[in-house]
């Protein structure tokens, strides 16, 4: 059994970011558009400089790179703290936590590190990680039909990515290319933008209001061997480790939201009358609460079990398929019946629920669509290992 009672240091650390959000983050946003996805830059520095104060900048960085070298569990704990605000979803507390790069990068050579990683843990660069493209993301093994051949001490890269974040307003990104057939044959590449025959197009505005979703073009763009990240034919391996790890997070801000959801709409329950009592005296609202509170500790329990089995260096590929597909969907559902736990007003811009609605919507596809991780638990289990 795993014992999930939070250490001292996790309590503090969730009490710190809790006050954080609630004292710093909420309370701006009431003077920011409901769409907002960025804070003013003097207000972005200021709680910046809070967060370096409290000792968590670049929050999930590991520590040999200068964050604070948190384990999974204590990163799922603070995730969940982060989001809890009307940008939550995909702009948590709107980056003043600054961030771990990305994840690739720990696996750079030194040289690759202090160009890229470094500069981007201190803010002052950013990148993106384009792997999916029009023939699909899913299954990267066979979709991936960009290019990169071999000329000299350089690669040339032809072909085209789709459905990329991030990448309108970065430096530079990851580029996931075939050299060879098969899962051997895939390699990452370290791209600048400003590199010749690279074009960036933004996709028509998606459900989400931050990080648009962008198209990339490459052709014949020309990239040094010393921007190759990690061996020849091992961009597949790469790519996978991350897409498993990255599950795990991705699945607590979703969390996070549902947990602000169900506060408001316990809130409003109390308060609201109707017919003669309050809203939490009606049995249908206390069920559809009730339903609130079980699909929560259920997605806090197996992204929790995730985090741990991560932390103590198991595969983890099946539980956080099914942290990922369960806390999507159950969030989904929270913030839908809080949503109409507040009837006319929660569709309204005052509140987050609209917001959170639309984005929710799309956690059921990044990441790997939840009919993909049913396919991989599936698997798990045709395969006797429950």
């Amino acid at each position: 059994m795993i014992d999930f009672t939070p250490t001292d240091e996790q309590r503090a650390l969730v009490d710190t970011v809790r006050r954080f959000v609630q004292n710093e983050i909420v309370p701006v946003e009431h003077d920011l558009d409901p769409d907002a996805g960025q804070l003013p830059g003097e207000v972005h520095t200021r709680l910046a400089k809070r967060v370096e104060q409290m000792g968590l900048h670049a929050w999930d960085a590991p520590a040999e790179v200068g964050g604070p070298g948190l384990d999974t569990v204590t990163k799922v704990l603070l995730a969940i703290e982060m989001s809890q605000h009307r940008a939550g979803l995909y702009a948590p507390c709107y980056g003043v936590f600054g961030g771990a790069g990305l994840a690739h990068l720990y696996e750079a050579s030194e040289d690759q590190k202090e160009r890229y990683l470094y500069p981007t843990l201190r803010g002052e660069r950013s990148g993106f990680f384009a792997l999916s493209e029009p023939s699909g993301g899913s299954d990267p093994a066979r979709a991936i039909r960009t290019t990169a051949v071999r000329d000299g001490d350089d690669w040339v890269l032809n072909g085209g990515k789709l459905w990329i974040s991030g990448a309108e307003h970065a430096d530079y990104g990851i580029v996931v290319a075939r050299t060879g057939p098969g899962r051997e044959g895939i390699t990452s590449f370290i791209v600048d933008v400003d590199m010749p025959g690279f074009t960036v197009n933004r996709i028509v505005h998606t459900l989400r209001t931050t990080y648009p979703a962008t198209e990339l073009g490459l052709e014949n763009v020309r990239v040094p061997d010393s921007n190759r990240l990690g061996e020849v034919g091992q961009g597949f391996t790469l790519a996978a480790a991350r897409l498993v790890r990255q599950r795990i997070p991705y699945a607590a801000g979703c969390i996070g939201v549902a947990v602000a959801a169900h506060r408001l709409a316990v809130e409003y329950a109390k308060n609201r009358e109707t017919f003669g009592k309050a809203l939490a005296q009606q049995q249908g609202i206390q069920w559809m609460l009730v339903d609130n509170e079980v699909d929560l500790r259920i997605s806090r329990l197996l992204v929790l079990e995730a985090a741990a089995k991560a932390d103590a260096g198991e595969d983890v590929r099946t539980e956080a398929a099914v942290g990922k597909l369960f806390a999507t969907e159950a969030a989904s559902r929270v913030v839908d019946r809080s949503m109409q736990i507040h009837g006319g007003l929660g569709v309204a811009k005052e509140l987050p629920f609209e917001r959170w609605y639309r984005e929710m919507r799309i956690r059921r596809i990044g990441e790997g669509p939840n009919e993909v991780q049913r396919m991989l638990i599936a698997r798990h289990v045709l395969n006797g290992r429950t």
